[in-house]
């Protein structure tokens, strides 16, 4: 089973820490979501991970072996970062078809015939420049990059980003596909949370620089409660538990709790528990500046 792993990565620009000794390591074969608030660090993370942007200090290795400026490695990690028509950089002057033509000589695993595929399944006109496409087609277009690189560690950046929801679920099709034929790991960054959730195995949250929780996303909804009712009521309810994301209203109280290994939440006090979605969880844990 291939690891790629990141040890004390701290990354800083100027004199403000963007990320802050990040520890995280991702196993082979999974489809991990990574989501944050804007500016929480994922996507310096993600360039970090795949040799695009240099650490300040700190190690990622990919088995092992350290993954800055090592082709060896590098040939087995993509990550396809989001397009942007605002930006001045050269790509934007590119047709879509160079641009992916450029791109296929990055990843020797290349497939030509899922590039070809995936073109004429989002409808791409190749002749387009890239600074011409809409939000939409730009997020196709990593997507491409992302499936038909067939790296077997794949980053993905907001790729629903501008798609209708009949194109999103079109892309969880294919990932979900790719996944089930190839055991390829995806790393997913995106803000619409609730779409990703079935397809997550593991979630990763970044807040404020720093890795928050790294769990598999079922385990983590089984443990996850939302309480609410009479002030009194609650605080005995939840006496020893660790709270979360307090509202109030009048005499009324509503908490989220995360149980642990070996705690439970009685049944003998006049509350309401409820059952929390992922947007809900993480709402609850970076919500508040």
């Amino acid at each position: 089973m291939s690891e790629l792993r990141a040890e004390g990565i701290i990354k800083t620009y100027g004199k403000k820490d963007v990320l802050h000794g990040v520890d995280l390591t991702l196993e082979s074969g999974k489809i991990y979501g990574l989501i944050g608030r804007n500016g929480a660090g994922k996507t310096t993370l993600l360039s970090i991970l795949t040799s695009q942007n240099p650490a300040s200090s700190g190690s990622v290795t990919y088995n092992g072996e350290p993954v800055w400026e090592n082709p060896k490695v590098l040939e087995h990690l993509c990550f396809s970062r989001e397009l942007n028509q605002m930006t001045g950089n050269s790509s934007n002057q590119m047709k879509v078809k160079e641009y992916l033509r450029i791109a296929a000589t990055f990843f020797p695993y290349w497939d030509k015939e899922m590039a070809q595929y995936l073109i004429k399944e989002f409808g791409i006109d190749v002749k387009k420049r890239i600074g011409k496409l809409s939000k939409g087609m730009l997020s196709m277009v990593t997507i491409i990059v992302a499936l038909a690189s067939k790296a077997e560690f794949t980053f993905l950046d907001e790729p629903v980003a501008g798609l209708d929801v009949v194109a999103r679920e079109k892309f969880y099709e294919l990932l979900v596909e790719e996944f089930s034929q190839t055991g390829r790991t995806f790393v997913v960054s995106t803000h619409i949370i609730e779409e990703a959730a079935d397809v997550l195995e593991e979630v990763i949250i970044v807040d404020q620089g720093k890795i928050l929780l790294k769990e598999n996303t079922q385990e983590l909804l089984d443990r996850s409660f939302h309480i609410s009712g009479h002030e009194d009521e609650v605080e005995r309810a939840t006496a020893g538990l660790t709270l979360h994301h307090e509202e109030r209203l009048g005499r009324s109280r509503g908490v989220t709790v995360l149980l642990e290994p070996g705690q439970k939440i009685p049944d003998q006090y006049d509350v309401s528990i409820q059952k929390l979605s992922l947007q809900k969880v993480f709402v609850a844990l970076c919500g508040e500046e």
